[in-house]
C-alpha cells in the first residue's frame, strides 16, 4: 500500500499544475470532443462506397441471394447516414449546452431542488444526487428524437422493429426509474467513499467499483432484464438436449437455460451467458431459435462457452479494472482545480471548494480522445478473443473426443452466416472503420480463419492417428 500511495503521489506532483495554472479546459473540451466526431465522420465517409457494391464477397456470394445483399446494403447505407446526422446532431447540441454552461446551471439547479426539500449546501451528496439526475435529464431530451427515429422509421423501414408506441414509452421510463434506484444509491456510496478515504481514496473505489460489477453480473439478469423481457425455461427437445450435453462434456456449470422474447422488440438475434463462477445462465434469443437449426444454434454456443473456457469474461474484466485504476490514479489532481471548474462557468464560490461529482465530471469529459484510442485498443483485443472462441468450436472433437462434433466449424460458419443474412449486416467493411468500431472480426475474416482451424484441427486429429497406429 505505502509503494501504491508513493506513486500516486508522484502522479499527483507532476500534474499540481492543474490546480493552480489558468488553463481554458472548455476549449480544449471542444477542440477534442469535435475531434473526435470529426474522425467518426470521416470514417463513415470511408465506408460509404462500400454500399454502393453490388455483389457480396466472393467467399459469401452463393450464401446472399441478390435481394437480400441489396436489401442489406440498403439498410447499412441507411443506418450510416443517420449515424453521420445523428453524431453532427448530439456535438452540436453537447457543445452548445456546454458553453453556454449547462454543468454549471444543473448544479445551481441541483442545490435549489435540494432547498426545496429543506436541505443547505452543507449536504454535498444529496445535492450531488440531484444535481446528477437533472443534468442526465436535460442531457437525454436532445436525444429523444433520435431515439423515435430509429425506432420507428429507420428499423421499421427494413422489417426489424417490433417495438410499440407504448412498449417504447414504458421502456424509456423503466430504464429512468432503475437509472434512479440503482444510480443514487450508487452515487451515494461513490461519494463518501471519496469523503472517508480522502487522498488515499484509489484501492477503496477500486474495491467498490468492483464490487459494484459483480453485484451487477447477479442483479441485472436476475432482477433488471425481467423488467423488460421474458426469461423462460427453453423447452425440451433436440436443442436444449444438445446444449445441456455439451455444458456437461465441457464441466460448463449451467444452472439455467433460457429463451428470451428478443422479438417483442426486434428482429434481430443473439445469445449469451452470464453469472458468477459456479453458477452460469445460458439465455438465447427466441429469434435466433427461430432462423437457425438446432446444430446452428449449438455451434453458436460452442463458440460462446469457448469464451468461458479461456476466461475471456475475466481478463476483460481484469483489463477494465487496470482501466478505471489510471482514470482514478490521474484524477486526484483535478479534484481541487478551481481553474477547473471556472473554465466551465461555475461561480468562484463554487470553484474555490470543487464539489467531487462536478470535479469527476468535468474530468472523465476531458477524457474524450483518451477513451477514443482505448476503445480501440478493446476491440483489437475483444476480436482476438473472438477468434479463439471461434477456434475452441472448431477444435471440439479432438478436445472431447466425440467424432459427432467433426463438422462443428462448419455449423459455426453457416450460423454465422444464417445470422448476417436474417439481420442484414453489412458484409464490407473498411478496416479503419471495423477497427475503431466493431468489437467482432468481420464475417468473412471469421469464415477465413474458420477454414484455417478446421484444416489444423484435422492435421492434429490425423497426426494423432497415425501416432496410435
Amino acid at each position: 500500500m505505502d509503494f501504491l500511495n508513493v506513486g500516486l503521489d508522484l502522479v499527483q506532483s507532476r500534474l499540481a499544475w492543474v490546480a493552480t495554472d489558468p488553463f481554458d479546459w472548455k476549449l480544449y473540451l471542444q477542440v477534442s470532443s469535435w475531434g473526435v466526431c470529426l474522425f467518426e465522420s470521416y470514417l463513415l465517409l470511408r465506408q460509404f462506397p462500400l454500399y454502393s457494391k453490388t455483389e457480396p464477397p466472393a467467399a459469401l456470394k452463393e450464401h446472399f441471394k441478390d435481394d437480400v445483399f441489396s436489401k442489406s446494403q440498403t439498410y447499412g447505407k441507411d443506418k450510416a447516414k443517420f449515424s453521420l446526422i445523428s453524431g453532427l446532431y448530439k456535438q452540436v447540441v453537447d457543445s452548445i449546452l456546454m458553453q453556454f454552461g449547462l454543468v454549471a446551471w444543473s448544479w445551481k439547479a441541483g442545490g435549489w431542488i435540494v432547498g426545496k426539500l429543506g436541505y443547505g449546501p452543507e449536504y454535498e451528496i444529496t445535492q450531488s444526487i440531484a444535481f446528477a439526475f437533472t443534468l442526465f435529464f436535460i442531457s437525454s431530451l436532445p436525444s429523444l428524437p433520435l431515439s423515435v427515429y430509429q425506432t420507428f422509421v429507420l428499423e421499421e423501414k427494413h422489417g426489424f422493429n417490433k417495438t410499440t408506441s407504448r412498449l417504447f414509452v414504458t421502456d424509456l421510463l423503466k430504464s429512468w426509474a432503475v437509472g434512479f434506484v440503482i444510480g443514487a444509491p450508487f452515487l451515494s456510496a461513490f461519494l463518501a467513499i471519496f469523503k472517508w478515504a480522502g487522498d488515499r481514496f484509489v484501492p477503496w473505489l477500486m474495491a467498490f467499483l468492483l464490487m459494484f460489477q459483480m453485484s451487477m453480473v447477479v442483479l441485472y439478469p436476475t432482477v433488471i432484464q425481467p423488467l423488460f423481457n421474458k426469461l423462460s425455461p427453453l423447452a425440451g427437445g433436440d436443442l436444449r438436449t444438445r446444449i445441456e450435453a455439451l455444458a456437461s462434456k465441457l464441466k460448463f456449470p449451467l444452472k439455467h437455460l433460457y429463451e428470451i422474447d428478443g422479438s417483442k422488440r426486434s428482429s434481430h438475434s443473439n445469445a449469451y451467458f452470464f453469472g458468477l463462477p459456479w453458477s452460469k445462465h445460458i439465455v438465447i434469443f427466441d429469434t435466433l431459435i427461430k432462423q437457425s437449426k438446432p446444430e446452428e444454434v449449438e455451434a453458436v454456443l460452442a463458440h460462446e462457452l469457448g469464451h468461458w473456457y479461456y476466461m475471456h469474461p475475466t481478463k476483460l474484466l481484469s483489463v477494465s479494472q487496470l482501466h478505471i485504476f489510471t482514470i482514478l490514479a490521474l484524477f486526484p489532481a483535478f479534484l481541487t482545480a478551481p481553474p477547473l471548474l471556472s473554465a466551465f462557468d461555475f461561480p468562484s464560490s463554487v470553484a474555490a471548494k470543487p464539489p467531487t461529482i462536478v470535479a469527476f465530471l468535468l474530468y472523465q469529459m476531458l477524457l474524450t480522445p483518451m477513451e477514443a484510442v482505448v476503445g480501440i485498443a478493446m476491440n483489437a483485443v475483444s476480436r482476438r478473443f473472438e477468434y479463439e472462441a471461434d477456434r475452441f468450436a472448431c477444435e471440439l472433437e479432438t478436445q472431447l473426443g466425440e467424432p459427432a462434433m467433426a463438422d462443428m466449424g462448419d455449423r459455426l460458419g453457416r450460423a454465422l452466416i444464417a445470422l448476417h443474412v436474417e439481420n442484414l449486416s453489412t458484409v464490407w467493411v473498411d478496416w479503419l472503420y471495423s477497427a475503431y468500431h466493431h468489437s467482432h472480426p468481420t464475417l468473412t475474416e471469421r469464415l477465413r480463419a474458420l477454414e484455417g482451424y478446421k484444416s489444423a484441427a484435422a492435421a492434429k486429429k490425423g497426426a494423432a492417428e497415425k501416432k496410435e497406429l
